[in-house]
């Protein structure tokens, strides 16, 4: 599994990666901990969900240039500290420098807490270049 994009992005925040097909397939598992929460009965607030689901996106991708140019998402349930969220992503559509992925988010109960379609575009060079 060679990761080719977003090397120094925080597992912790971010999530891990289990699987990467480059223009394929890719999936991140998320332990939601204390630090993640939101309040005082431990909901996870939503922007961690999304950001192992856009990390997930990225690495279906897997191109060292890929962004993020627009997502779609839904969050279908709670999450709550002490879970652990696994998210699947599966390029959908390519059309030149455009990708289109499709992320899925299960909790441990096999339940779908989040959806997406996250829209990404490949960058001749870095954004920042």
């Amino acid at each position: 599994m060679e990761i080719r994009t977003h090397r120094e992005i925080n597992p912790k925040y971010s999530g891990v990666p289990l699987a990467v097909e480059t223009d394929k397939f890719a999936s991140v598992i998320l332990e939601l901990t204390e630090e993640m929460k939101a309040d005082e009965k431990g909901l996870v607030h939503g922007g961690f969900i999304f950001s192992a689901a856009d990390y997930c996106s990225m690495l279906a991708v897997n191109h060292p240039n890929v962004v993020l140019a627009k997502a779609e998402v839904k969050f279908l349930k709670p999450a709550v500290v002490g879970e652990h969220i696994v998210f699947e992503g599966i390029v959908i559509e390519k059309n030149e420098n455009k990708r289109t992925v499709e992320v899925q988010g299960k909790n441990e109960q096999n339940e779908i807490i989040f959806t997406g379609k996250f829209y990404c575009v490949i960058t001749p060079k870095h954004v920042l270049d």
